[in-house]
């Protein structure tokens, strides 16, 4: 019965919303009949801040690799993730749809119910697209959408191959005792994750995506490499500190408890960064070795904004200039880093001002296939941007989230940004003035506020697992 009124309810959406959002896509690319279908690989790193990569300011943190795809690629400096918690922000991403319209608008506990909500084999998704014009389809990493371990899993998603965590829960440890190949729950013999003993979740990643790259080399297609790093439990074995230790930094003492957390927490935090960074050069590098490179693009961003940094005493200042972190809804929780390389197609070391969203991913896909959508979405192909174009601009941009601090809507149009605490009131922000949110303007009488309530009103449909009231419930 959950599942039909999902269903139901995901009609009544299409209906609802189903207007200038399907008309259709005008590619900015040659057909792939003259041009080849490109490899696609989109990396996503874990509770990443803005600021914690080199080339978006960072100092403290190293991401030689990172800062060299900024140099050969595109920075996006507006991009956004589709929440400010994991799993709706994945669920945007995969679907095209906003928190106001998407059918995971909450991490899994944050329900009506209290049960999770899953992805269903009706939503349509950017991998299903890419099934539709032949690409070969793999999953590494954190998926995350599939709580209920049925309709929601990665191979019943369009996915060829899946390698990794299906549940938030599982996915917070780096020694897990187990971890699902396709729909096998394999052992991972030796591991013990209380003590940290075992194989490495990150090494199994990145290996497993080296594999899969070696494997469908010679068709087109489209690796999703969803790293947990730096994601709390911060661990990483001791003979990859070396980097840090060096450093006359303060020590942040961690504590051990649901994380299996080491207790050097800065140390630790830039390690798995770093860590990071280097894995993702393997990848390049064997894109190179297979001499796919020039045919492929590869995303690098993060799915909310950082957790670690305090705002109270910032050590990495992982949220640049921007207020807030992970679960706020200011520019801390949802703007993060973005780079793109595509060579011979992305010109090398642009930057791109475009407000762009994870629910851009799947039009943005499918523009690069010479395609429309298959069902509706909010989103637009930013392809114009990577290619330094014409590109053509959001209305506006919607964002909604309802765990402690909520529930808590936000709506920004050009410069402006409306943030809506529904049992607190308003605040109004332009961004190009005050890119911190420092200084609120809001008034009931402000033209611009009066202007993005009315939008507010309508931005989202009602869903049944997902209302606007406070409620208390327990994260996972």
């Amino acid at each position: 019965m959950h599942n039909k009124r999902l269903s139901f309810w995901s009609c009544l959406v299409t209906i609802v919303w189903c207007t200038g959002s399907c008309k259709q896509v005008s590619s900015d690319l040659a057909s792939t009949e003259e041009a080849g279908k490109p490899n696609i690989i989109f990396i996503l790193a874990d509770d990443l801040g803005y600021g914690d990569v080199g080339f978006n300011g960072g100092e403290k943190i190293n991401t030689p690799v990172l800062d060299r795809m900024a140099t050969e690629g595109i920075v996006f400096t507006r991009h956004y993730s589709g929440s400010t918690v994991c799993g709706p922000s994945r669920a945007s991403l995969m679907t095209g749809m906003h928190t106001g319209h998407s059918r995971i608008r909450g991490n899994p506990k944050w329900t009506r119910s209290g049960r999770p909500v899953d992805l269903s084999t009706e939503d349509n998704t950017v991998v299903k697209e890419l099934k539709r014009a032949g690409y070969r389809t793999g999953i590494v990493g954190k998926w995350g959408l599939a709580e209920n371990l049925g309709e929601g899993k990665p191979n019943n998603q369009g996915f060829d191959y899946f390698y990794g965590f299906n549940r938030h829960g599982a996915a917070h440890h780096y020694y897990p005792e187990k971890i699902w190949e396709n729909d096998q729950h394999l052992e991972l013999a030796g591991n013990v994750m209380k003590d940290k003993i075992g194989q490495y979740s990150q090494d199994l990643f990145t290996q497993k995506a080296l594999d899969f790259i070696d494997r469908e080399s010679r068709s087109p297609f489209f690796l999703y490499l969803a790293y947990t790093i730096p994601h709390y439990e911060l661990t990483i074995p001791e003979d990859q500190k070396a980097e840090y230790y060096s450093k006359d930094w303060p020590l942040r003492k961690m504590k051990m408890g649901h994380y299996r957390n080491d207790e050097n927490g800065h140390v630790t935090y830039a390690s798995m960064v770093t860590r990071m960074d280097k894995d993702i050069g393997r990848i390049l590098s064997k894109l190179k070795e297979l001499d796919i490179a020039e045919n492929t693009l590869v995303i690098f961003t993060s799915d909310n904004g950082h957790e670690y940094d305090r705002l109270n005493d910032e050590f990495f200042n992982s949220n640049g200039v921007y207020r807030g972190r992970k679960r706020d809804l200011y520019e801390g929780g949802i703007r993060i880093p973005f780079v793109a390389t595509w060579p011979g197609r992305i010109a090398p070391g642009t930057r791109s001002d475009h407000a762009s969203a994870f629910w851009d991913f799947l039009p943005t896909v499918c523009d690069i296939l010479g395609r429309d959508p298959s069902a509706p979405t909010d989103g637009i192909s930013y392809v114009p941007a990577l290619l330094s174009r014409e590109q053509r601009a959001h209305d506006h941009l919607y964002w909604e989230f309802n765990e402690k601090k909520g529930p808590v809507q936000a709506l920004m149009q050009g410069d402006w940004k409306l943030i809506h605490f529904v049992d607190a009131g308003y605040e109004l922000y332009n961004l190009e003035d005050d890119p911190g949110e420092s200084n609120n303007l809001y008034t009931a009488d402000h033209p611009v506020a009066v202007k993005l309530q009315k939008l507010l009103a309508s931005a989202r449909t009602e869903h049944p697992e997902f209302p606007l009231v406070k409620h208390e419930r327990a994260s996972k």
